[in-house]
């Protein structure tokens, strides 16, 4: 089994350096401007992807902290006095009235 895992070992490791020479290799290539050129629209890329990053994570953040807020008053209004809630609450303290008296009086049925 070790002999197995060392074959491994040996195979990444030959890969590994194959792969880093031919990209090591790969820039070399490049002349002084094309470096200059490259490094200039990575940073602009990652100007950009930051831009993008902040724009998303703000609208989010909005839509969020609006749900937030919508649930919040529907739940204020709920509790208020408006009518059809106290239409609701008096027909249940009516409809819970009538089953206690039921439950009381038995004979009365």
């Amino acid at each position: 089994m070790s002999d197995l895992a060392n074959l491994t070992q040996t195979l990444e490791d030959a890969f590994k350096k194959v792969f880093t020479n031919y990209m090591n290799s790969w820039h070399m290539n490049e002349t002084k401007a094309e470096k200059v050129l490259s490094d200039r629209l990575a940073a602009e890329n990652f100007n950009n992807v930051v831009w993008y990053l902040m724009v998303m994570i703000g609208m989010f953040s909005f839509i969020i902290v609006a749900i937030l807020v919508s649930t919040v008053k529907s739940k204020r209004r709920e509790h208020s006095d408006d009518p059809y809630h106290r239409y609701i609450e008096e027909d249940w303290t009516a409809k819970l009235k009538n089953q206690i008296l039921i439950m009381e009086n038995p004979m009365a049925n």
